[in-house]
């Protein structure tokens, strides 16, 4: 609070007129972030496109806000915000026939996949903060060949890939392997 406060240019204490506490503060935050997720009023008839539209609405949100992303993760039950969007994501993957591990498992790995995809884009080695793409795919390229050669290959393809596609085809990718493996189960 007083790290908050400061670059806030008040005190603490002034903080405690507008929030509780840490947690209360948290939400706020994670609110904050969260607050541009589009949820349908009312669901399409595939529940692929529900699913896809919702995790790219939750992928979109925290892009602007790679700091926050770890935030979001540990206090995302704590925002009303959050709290809609995954009840709408959740039945959009119910609509598919999963329920009770199934859908768990399910909801948990759609929304890993958005938060790890922005995170990883944002921060990870391709990231300006890491000197740039550019920089990095040349050092990739530039690994000995037998040892590396599959780093390699990614390395001549990132250069040309977009954040979206990858994030789209990772999305579908997995939409495939649940629909494969939860159905195989009925």
């Amino acid at each position: 609070m007083r790290a908050v406060a400061a670059r806030l240019g008040t005190g603490p204490m002034t903080l405690y007129n507008y929030v509780a506490d840490r947690a209360a503060l948290d939400a706020l935050v994670v609110d904050g972030v969260l607050r541009g997720i589009t949820i349908p009023h009312s669901p399409s008839s595939d529940w692929r496109v529900d699913v896809r539209g919702l995790a790219e609405e939750l992928w979109r949100a925290v892009r602007p806000h790679p700091n926050a992303i770890p935030l979001v993760l540990a206090r995302r039950s704590q925002s009303e915000t959050f709290l809609d969007a995954a009840e709408a994501l959740l039945a959009a993957l119910a609509r598919s026939g999963l329920d009770g591990e199934d859908l768990l498992v399910a909801f948990r790995a759609v929304t890993t996949l958005a938060a790890a995809f922005a995170q990883t884009e944002l921060t990870g080695p391709l990231s300006a903060r890491n000197g740039g793409a550019d920089a990095t795919i040349d050092r990739f390229r530039s690994l000995p060949t037998e040892r590396y050669p599959r780093l390699i290959e990614i390395a001549g393809v990132a250069r040309t890939s977009t954040p979206e596609a990858e994030f789209r085809r990772g999305l579908e990718a997995l939409l495939d392997g649940l629909q494969q493996k939860f159905t195989q189960r009925r």
